[in-house]
């Protein structure tokens, strides 16, 4: 039990460097190259940010750990929507611009609806994610992905001569260098965290659903949360932001395609409750976009964000 909480606190360690250095090199290859921090941080970060989760699925589907990769995803995600991003709202009121109001919230409600559909048969299989709805999940998530890195490029096309003008000197190669770092420390460090954190929960007895919902899914989203936390203190809460909505989208459609890829999904009706809370929780953001101050998530409205994750905790647990 020591030994497992040393390297719990070992993990944290990495996650919390590798997160410093990851948003460091994306921050400077949006500076040079005049991306803003919403693009990065739906793509590079998100997708860096997300290889806990995409590691812990491809071991958990072939060893028919089908209950921790939903757990998983549906618990990183409302951790993300409910724990970080109100922890967000409250260091600082974050702006939503208009392509996350109008495209990439819409989007997370979508995703989440589309992921009940499969589950409960209204689209494929009745409690089964099948290998080709698993396609079909991973081709929308590459779709998802593609668009707004094919909309950056084109402005980077149309500025070249902007970019040349660029008076501050950013090494590209080292800011790889710090993304790639970022990667690999927050790869390790999870699994160093979730892990140990998983041998404490099943020394302690606690079923595998509530495990992919609690400690792994919890421990899953470390990478967001000191991502996200660190860009905000940075000033670039837009890589933020852009961190959490791409990663519940890619954990919504990459992470449980790539699952019933490898092996067929089955779903339980146990996870529904939680389908219907992200859901919600999802949409009141959406929501919190158009109203109080238009296009700002308040700190107010941050403290409902975690109120209501508390609260979810607690009937989980009970």
């Amino acid at each position: 039990m020591i030994i497992n909480l040393l390297l719990v606190l070992l993990g944290f360690g990495l996650i919390i460097f590798g997160a410093d250095v990851l948003v460091d090199g994306a921050r400077n290859i949006a500076k040079k190259y005049r991306i803003p921090d919403v693009v990065i941080g739906l793509t590079i970060v998100s997708i860096g940010t997300s290889f806990p989760e995409i590691m812990i699925t491809i071991t958990s589907a072939r060893n028919d750990y089908h209950d921790l990769i939903f757990g998983n995803a549906l618990g990183s995600n409302i951790v993300n929507l409910g724990f970080i991003l109100g922890l967000i709202a409250l260091i600082k009121p974050v702006y939503l611009d208009r392509e996350t109001k109008n495209i990439h919230l819409p989007l997370a409600v979508m995703a989440t609806a589309v992921l009940a559909f499969m589950g409960n048969g209204l689209i494929g299989e009745h409690l089964m994610i099948s290998k080709f709805e698993g396609w079909l999940l991973i081709g929308m998530s590459l779709i998802y992905f593609i668009v707004p890195a094919y909309k950056s490029l084109r402005r980077i096309q149309l500025s070249k001569h902007k970019v040349r003008h660029n008076t501050e000197q950013i090494s590209v190669p080292k800011s790889i260098l710090f993304i790639i770092l970022g990667f690999v420390t927050l790869k390790f460090g999870a699994d160093f965290a979730v892990n140990s954190a998983t041998h404490i929960g099943e020394q302690l007895g606690v079923p595998e659903s509530i495990i992919g919902l609690t400690v792994v899914g919890m421990g899953t989203a470390l990478p967001e949360l000191i991502t996200s936390i660190t860009a905000t203190l940075k000033g670039t809460e837009g890589l933020a932001i852009g961190n959490l909505i791409g990663s519940c989208i890619l954990n919504l459609f990459l992470i449980i395609g790539i699952g019933a890829v490898i092996s067929p999904l089955n779903y339980l009706p146990v996870f529904n409750l939680e389908l219907m809370f992200l859901f919600g929780l999802t949409f009141v953001i959406w929501i919190f976009s158009y109203i109080g101050k238009r296009n700002t998530l308040s700190r107010l409205e941050g403290s409902l964000l975690i109120g209501s994750f508390i609260g979810y905790m607690i009937v989980l647990l009970s």
